[in-house]
């Protein structure tokens, strides 16, 4: 039987040493309505413009990032919170080493 919870003292600690020109990745935690995905980016990485098929959410914890969003440019630091449409064409830049989480809303009507 799973865990009725997921707890993480610190969630930006999980992603560890981050290595040179590398972007790492874990997926913390996955059911039919939600996938949490932890990011860590090594300085001057990049996820290429891309889109996807559910609505996500990217949560800044560490470090400093140029977003595009459709057209926009958006500088994003801690604490930065953006709610993006399913389809929605973003990047993410990282301007120093940054740890964001990413939640796809898989079990979303607005698609």
């Amino acid at each position: 039987m799973s865990e009725p919870y997921s707890h993480f003292p610190n969630i930006a600690r999980e992603v560890g040493e981050i290595p040179p020109d590398s972007i790492l990745s874990r997926t913390l935690y996955e059911d039919g309505q939600l996938k949490v995905i932890l990011f860590g980016f090594a300085q001057g990485q990049e996820l290429s413009e891309h889109t996807a098929s559910v609505p996500a959410i990217i949560h800044v914890l560490e470090g400093k990032a140029r977003l595009m969003l459709g057209g926009d440019s958006k500088e994003a630091g801690p604490g930065t919170w953006v709610r993006m449409r399913a389809g929605l064409q973003h990047s993410v830049f990282a301007q120093s080493r940054l740890v964001m989480l990413l939640l796809m809303l898989t079990g979303s009507q607005a698609r």
